[in-house]
């Protein structure tokens, strides 16, 4: 049963609209050790949708950008 509620969860996304030049996206994977594992880096008006799996478990996100989710409207980098 825990094995369907972590499939679940993991299959949750974001919105990322970056608010400036050179907002990076870094993906955190899950496990023993959190390690980075993906990295991207968007220009002022670029939009990235990204979601959380089975190997990522965080999005640590640097620079002005608009995140949304399903939990709603978070602005970040102020």
């Amino acid at each position: 049963m825990n094995t369907i509620v972590e499939l679940e969860n993991a299959s949750d996304y974001i919105v990322l609209k970056a608010l400036e030049n050179g907002v990076t996206l870094i993906g955190l994977t899950r496990g023993k050790d959190t390690k980075f594992h993906h990295t991207e880096k968007l220009d002022k008006g670029e939009v990235m949708i990204a979601q959380f799996t089975e190997y990522t478990s965080a999005i640590k996100i640097r620079g002005r950008a608009q995140v949304y989710t399903k939990h709603g409207i978070v602005e970040c980098g102020q």
